[in-house]
């Protein structure tokens, strides 16, 4: 057998492992350091060539060359990791490989051998290889590769090519947005940031997905007025909203004239106490329209980029479907925003026995958090709008309904229109009844067991004014609706 070159082979082992430590190090850094942190550096380093005296034709600092090294291995950060970590596994593959004839030339026993090597790359390699130098370059990433650029800058491009060729180009679009999230469900695991500011970065990542119509005001709630109106009623109808845009309209809400700001009214009363009869669509400025499924996220930029404040939401026919704010967007990721004129809507109440009171524009995700759901509906966006999809018409009082896992009843009405202000809802129940109802039986237990469904079926045959006296029958709700309606005329 040829003798082992003991010599040789332990300097390679040497080499081998200094070299994966370097390359470790510089993959960590690669990784961790920021353009912002790298461009301070670069601005730091000229400045100290200018101050020197430096001429222009003459050679650079070392300084600033290791610098501009540091930026060209920045510019592709995944690409330069990339290739630092195929050097560094070739460099510990060959410090295992000699460790591995050292060890197998001085020991007799092959498990001996084997043995050695393992403890070998345990306690070497991976200690002074992998952990100690990847926790200095995540420590001090610029310092690291101002360092070893000399020796990362002609690694990259040696193995630069091997990584293109074997297709990891497509690392190079960085970490997709559930690994982002992941991450922060980590960080925040290990205390780093609180709970709140997880949840606002979630919000953030969730923005293009939400859509305009599930933040804006709906029609039916907008406060607006004609275009004909005196300034010195608006301003009073300012004061009484407690809002500071208003929506002006001419002969419907869908024939929308413009916006009216509170500031413009102010100024031009102010300014002229004889201009408080002037119309408010004189002073109104022109409206923005956003459809409403655009991207909350657009929606923002938008309204940035036009320094506007609101903006009328339109549906897919062109109608006026609502109007949201700058506000409305703002609290999807930070929460809600309450000033002093805003007023607190009814909350959800814990009846007992797994059932809520909610109110009835109370959105999905946040029902689905009450029972641990995942109720989505590409139709709807409210418990009340969920409760009409599943009844097929307008929900009343006692009107019952079952959908995505839910049991819904319409509880309180409110308003002029009588709309649907509360729903109970509770979790549907999948239990079989512990004593089912047996078939068998006598005459008069079957007369007794039927005499129920002959009573419901006499209800249901009273007269249609007997059943709005009542006002709680889900089968007359034409009637009672004609009701409501000639009351609100009334």
């Amino acid at each position: 057998m040829t003798e082992v070159p003991v010599a040789l082979l332990l300097v390679l082992a040497v080499v081998g492992v200094i070299l994966a430590g370097a390359l470790g190090a510089g993959e960590a850094a690669v990784m961790r350091v920021t353009r912002a942190a790298v461009t301070e550096a670069a601005a730091e380093a000229e400045a100290g060539t200018s101050g020197s005296g430096g001429g222009p034709a003459g050679p650079l600092p070392p300084r600033v060359v290791r610098v501009r090294r540091v930026q060209a291995l920045t510019e592709d950060p995944p690409h330069t990791a990339a290739a630092l970590a195929f050097l560094r596994v070739v460099a510990e593959m060959l410090a295992a490989a000699c460790v591995t004839l050292l060890v197998s030339a001085w020991l007799d026993d092959w498990w001996q051998a084997l043995l050695g090597a393992l403890l070998f790359v345990v306690l070497v390699a991976l200690v002074f290889a992998r952990v100690a130098p990847r926790a200095l370059g995540r420590q001090h990433p610029v310092r690291v590769l101002l360092t070893l650029s000399g020796v990362l800058t002609p690694a990259v491009l040696l193995t630069g090519w091997l990584v293109r060729f074997r297709g990891a180009k497509d690392d190079a679009d960085g970490p997709h947005e559930r690994e982002l999230q992941d991450m922060v469900d980590r960080v925040n695991e290990s205390e780093i940031i609180e709970e709140e500011e997880r949840e606002m970065i979630r919000s953030v990542f969730e923005l293009g997905d939400t859509l305009t119509r599930e933040v804006m005001v709906p029609r039916t709630d907008m406060i607006t007025t004609p275009a004909s109106t005196p300034l010195s009623k608006a301003l009073a109808l300012f004061l009484r909203s407690g809002f500071s845009r208003l929506p002006v309209t001419g002969t419907s809400v869908d024939d929308l004239v413009g916006v009216v700001y509170f500031k413009d009214v102010v100024k031009v009363v102010h300014g002229s106490p004889e201009a408080a009869s002037r119309r408010v669509a004189d002073v109104a400025r022109p409206a923005i329209f956003v459809p409403e499924s655009k991207p909350v996220d657009d929606l923002l930029r938008e309204m940035q980029a036009s320094a506007s404040h609101i903006a009328m939401v339109v549906d897919e026919y062109g109608g006026v479907a609502g109007l949201v704010t700058i506000e409305d967007a703002l609290e999807e990721i930070v929460g809600e925003l309450t000033d002093e004129h805003d007023r607190s809507g009814p909350e959800v109440e814990d009846l007992g026995d797994g059932t809520f009171r909610v109110p009835a524009r109370l959105p999905l995700d946040e029902l689905g958090e009450l029972f641990d759901l995942d109720i989505e509906d590409d139709d709807v966006d409210t418990v009340g709008g969920l409760l009409s999809k599943a009844l097929g018409k307008v929900p009343l009082p006692g009107s019952t309904a079952e959908a995505q896992g839910v049991h819904m009843t319409g509880e309180r009405v409110e308003g002029r229109r009588k709309q649907l202000a509360t729903v109970l809802v509770r979790a549907v129940s999948t239990e079989v009844p512990d004593h089912p109802e047996a078939p068998s039986g006598t005459e008069t237990d079957r007369r007794e067991r039927a005499e129920p469904r002959d009573r419901g079926s006499r209800d249901r045959q009273t007269t249609p004014e007997r059943a709005e006296r009542a006002g709680r029958t889900s089968d007359s709700p034409r009637r009672a609706g004609e009701s409501n309606e000639r009351e609100a005329h009334r």
